[in-house]
């Protein structure tokens, strides 16, 4: 009996299995932040990563509010293999039966299934900035932002660190604060991204992970953390700051920019998540390209 691809197949992510991912995405580099080992094993609590090696392909799936969500199988493009993860998704109710699709796969979706319909899914576009644009904030497009880093820079003394075991125990009672001027346990979201903040930072050398703080006064008042993507980008997977001191996210924002330039042309800052203001001041700093996503029409399957 010719063995077919079946969701028992499948078992949540651990972190120990970090090594199966990196080895697949050495192979077959990813674009998209999605798809990073930090934010799948972070975010286990919401989104409750699934995956499975079938046939040489890496498979992952979501489980959301109990619904099911297939991403395309990472590896050697094998029509076979992307033709049994279809059939396993048309028994699956969900309105997304097959999502977090990069614009390459998209490609190859419809030249190899013309009837299928990719839609994209703004709310999850990947902005991505020339690192030298974020640190110097030159020219005439920059000149709102810079102006209000200045005036953070005239009114406050600030010094920056490397996140380190030193200052570690800190980093975590900053975080403890934002959380409470947030009031993250009275939001699901922030409740879940509180979850997975503690979880990088409880497993940040692990995860090669690294960041940088503001300390105002000698007290962290504003953190970054982000991690390598690929040769020529980083991706940053939080940027947190004090509400009592204006324009700190400028100051964080730049300072990062400042050290990441050293090593990457790029900074993925991931997506808006369809949040308008974070949308805007995404906007206002003039990303160099959006790491575009659609998700596959469940009509067009049939």
């Amino acid at each position: 009996m010719i063995k077919m691809l079946s969701i028992t197949d499948f078992k949540l992510v651990e972190l120990q299995d970090r090594d199966i991912f990196n080895t697949y995405y050495a192979k077959y580099p990813q674009v998209h932040s999605d798809y990073l080992f930090t934010t799948i094993i972070s975010w286990m609590d919401y989104a409750k990563y699934h995956f499975t090696t079938y046939k040489n392909n890496l498979i992952i799936f979501t489980k959301i509010d109990n619904k099911i969500r297939l991403r395309p199988p990472i590896g050697d493009r094998n029509k076979n293999i992307f033709d049994e993860v279809i059939n396993l998704v048309k028994t699956n109710d969900t309105s997304y039966p097959i999502s977090a699709i990069d614009s390459e796969t998209k490609n190859w979706f419809e030249k190899n299934y013309p009837n299928f319909v990719c839609i994209p899914h703004r709310d999850y576009f990947d902005y991505v900035y020339l690192s030298s644009d974020i640190a110097e904030l030159e020219g005439s497009k920059y000149s709102k932002i810079r102006n209000r880093l200045n005036k953070f820079k005239r009114k406050y003394e600030y010094e920056t660190e490397i996140i380190s075991n030193e200052n570690m125990a800190s980093v975590k009672e900053f975080l403890n604060r934002w959380c409470l001027w947030k009031d993250c346990e009275s939001d699901p979201l922030l409740k879940y991204e509180k979850k997975a903040i503690i979880f990088s930072m409880d497993n940040f050398f692990e995860l090669n992970l690294e960041g940088i703080v503001i300390k105002i006064n000698d007290k962290i008042e504003a953190i970054s953390v982000y991690e390598k993507m690929n040769n020529d980008t980083a991706v940053i997977h939080y940027e947190k700051a004090s509400p009592y001191y204006d324009e700190i996210y400028k100051a964080i924002n730049n300072e990062t920019a400042k050290k990441l330039r050293k090593k990457y042309r790029f900074i993925n800052r991931e997506s808006d998540m369809g949040v308008k203001g974070l949308k805007k001041a995404k906007m206002s700093y003039k990303p160099d390209h959006m790491v575009e996503l659609y998700h596959l029409e469940k009509e067009s399957l049939h």
